[in-house]
């Protein structure tokens, strides 16, 4: 029998030699186990296939390349920067469409029945209702003052022993007097929620495939030098100490089970002889937080030819796609059409992103440019392409039309012997506004208009889609996510409470994965932490996210007098819900929005007041750009790294070294 198994290996291995893929001096076996799939070596749980990688960063491709969606892409737009009047209409959910199971009685008892539940129903579409914004902000404020004089109080009170998660929560056999809390994800939400999150009530496991988070409105400054990306991320593990973390990709979540099914990249000393190990994590409260990818619209080309801004990866990968550019037009035998072509930078996409990245990269030409390739630039273009008719929808028509100046103003070159060399009228952004791309190959984009442009490198900044992992959680929790996704687009549909329907308070969503069906919100950070921060302080306070039905009815959050602590905010908000039983909804307060336009100017839109936005831009809105982001960063060593990064760059120029 053992000779059968053997004979066998070596017929693949001759094979794959065969195909000139195996490479003599390292190979990858991946192992792999599975409870699902009947195994077809003679291992009791293991399935075995050769995978012939050489390297760690190989098998985390084909982990990331795994749960990637790449089917119906155009059924889950969500447009980047997508604003609150943007976005689609909340599904209309009244408080009756809450009741779950209604009880069955006869005669007068079904009467006062039917009166209890219309009177509770009602009292709940006034508690999910807006809270007036001058009681809204009072509370803000006074949860700001809690959090304030928590933090002082933990920082001058020693660190209590044991108040960490458990040492390992992977085999389910852990016994923890602790409710076992998972955290899918690293981004925004989870960063906020692990923050503040009590670890002395709760056992807290972080599951995702980067051990670290990364302050994603910097990586355009990234991906050209602005600032290093070690300057813009912080470990999890730094964030809180006292929470367990496992580096590994979530791939199915089972509701019934309680378990989230995982695998991860487990290698030896080396990094040479790795293999892909699964395993499951049970739980008893499951956050989803994993954020979205980039959605290409399902249009062909984009995904195996642009790049995308939205990990470190990302920025790595345009830093060093930005030099090999110019450092390919330097070579010698080129034509001008030929060094014109291969320094066409093209941007597709104007929200935000697309706009901040444009800013940098037109920041690295002018500015550094000169000091490493002055015969290039006057080749040098950069195409901002757009779909719709605007720049920057979140923004007010005035900011919009301020970025689209500062976007085709004159290059700002000081070197005169450089700027000679620039022909007359010289436009260094183009905006092509209302352009659909229809096709991306490898040296052209076609738009939809027949147009093909030639470049260089291409960088997609258009929009977010679902996960995989979030598809299937939707399809795992039934008719009411399956019901909600015609305006849902892929992401989990939650109650005003973070709640994702159909997960009986046993599983939260939020961030760019999740919908919150009464008050659609953006896709952005500014949302996802604020979210992070409201469902740390509901779990702290020890409200019961699952409380039994009453006559039929899912409630929301309940207080116990017992152990329910109650603070001052959340006084101010039952004046505004004449409640006291239940836990308030989440209410976004939007702070406002910034965006760098290059040339040390920004726009800045803050709004203090609903529909009375202060707008700034120029060199007073850059102060508040920079002000504002540096004062964000997660840890005081962020700040230190960035403010150092800023100084380094004006005093030296952008690290243009290719290692």
């Amino acid at each position: 029998m053992w000779m059968d198994h053997v004979a066998a290996r070596l017929c693949f291995l001759l094979a794959a030699v065969f195909v000139g893929r195996f490479t003599v001096n390292s190979f990858v076996v991946v192992t792999r186990r599975s409870k699902l799939v009947q195994p077809i070596v003679p291992y009791s749980r293991y399935k075995s296939r050769l995978f012939l990688q050489k390297s760690e960063a190989a098998l985390r491709k084909v982990i990331a390349d795994r749960n990637v969606n790449k089917v119906n892409e155009d059924r889950y737009i969500v447009l980047d920067g997508e604003t609150l009047e943007q976005a689609e209409p909340a599904t209309s959910i009244n408080a009756s469409d809450l009741v779950l199971d209604h009880i069955t009685t006869n005669g007068s008892q079904q009467q006062q029945d039917q009166e209890e539940i219309s009177l509770l129903l009602s009292n709940l579409e006034k508690i999910s209702s807006p809270r007036a914004y001058p009681i809204f902000v009072a509370e803000k404020a006074a949860e700001f003052a809690e959090s304030t004089w928590t933090g002082l109080v933990q920082m001058l009170a020693p660190s209590k022993a044991g108040t960490g998660a458990a040492t390992s929560t992977t085999n389910g056999n852990d016994k923890t007097d602790k409710e076992r809390v998972v955290i899918l994800g690293t981004g925004w939400g989870a960063a906020s929620l692990v923050k503040d999150i009590d670890t002395s009530l709760f056992d807290v496991t972080v599951i995702s495939p980067r051990n670290y988070f990364v302050f994603t409105p910097m990586l355009a400054g990234a991906s050209v030098g602005t600032v290093e990306v070690r300057s813009i991320t912080e470990p999890i593990r730094k964030i809180n100490r006292h929470v367990q973390f496992l580096e590994a990709t979530a791939t199915n979540i089972h509701p019934e089970r309680q378990t989230v099914a995982c695998e991860s990249v487990v290698c030896g000393s080396n990094s040479l002889c790795c293999e892909i190990e699964e395993f499951t994590v049970d739980y008893d409260r499951l956050v989803v937080t994993v954020g979205a990818q980039t959605n290409t619209f399902g249009i062909p080309g984009v995904r195996e030819h642009c790049n995308f801004l939205k990990q470190v990866e990302d920025a790595r990968r345009i830093r060093t796609a930005l030099v090999n550019c110019l450092e390919r037009a330097n070579l010698p035998g080129l034509s001008d059409d030929e060094k014109r072509n291969d320094l066409t930078f093209v941007v597709i996409g104007a929200g935000p992103t697309g706009i901040e990245f444009a800013a940098e990269l037109r920041d690295f030409i002018e500015q550094d440019g000169p000091r490493y390739y002055p015969e290039l630039l006057r080749f040098v273009r950069i195409k901002v392409i757009e779909a719709s008719s605007t720049v920057l929808a979140p923004f007010d028509k005035s900011l919009q039309q301020e970025a689209i100046h500062r976007l085709k103003d004159a290059p700002r070159i000081r070197d005169p012997a450089t700027l000679a060399l620039f022909p007359e009228r010289f436009e260094l952004t183009e905006l092509l506004l209302e352009s659909s791309v229809k096709e991306v190959t490898e040296k052209k984009i076609v738009l939809g208009d027949g147009q093909e442009i030639p470049y260089g490198m291409a960088v997609w900044a258009a929009g977010n889609g679902p996960l995989p992992i979030t598809l299937q959680m939707i399809e795992a929790l039934g008719q009411e996510q399956t019901n909600l996704q015609p305006t849902a687009r892929g992401r989990i549909a939650t109650d005003p409470w973070l709640r994702a329907l159909g997960g009986k308070g046993k599983i939260l969503a939020l961030g760019d994965c999740s919908y919150m069906v009464k008050g659609a919100l953006p896709a952005t950070g500014q949302v996802a932490a604020q979210q992070g921060e409201y469902l740390a302080r509901i779990m702290n306070h020890k409200f019961d996210l699952s409380p039994p039905l009453f006559k039929g009815i899912f409630l929301p959050p309940v207080k116990n007098p017992a152990i329910t602590k109650t603070f001052l905010s959340d006084s101010i908000a039952g004046l505004a819900t004449k409640n006291s039983k239940f836990a308030k909804p989440f209410q976004f307060l939007n702070l406002g929005i910034l965006a760098y336009t290059g040339g040390f100017t920004a726009l800045a839109q803050m709004t203090p007041v609903p529909n009375a936005p202060i707008k700034s831009s120029g060199k007073v809105g850059n102060l508040l750009w920079r002000s504002v982001y540096l004062n964000k960063q997660v840890s005081w060593r962020n700040r230190f790294l960035v403010l150092n990064d800023w100084v380094r760059r004006t005093w030296f120029g952008r690290d243009i070294t290719r290692l």
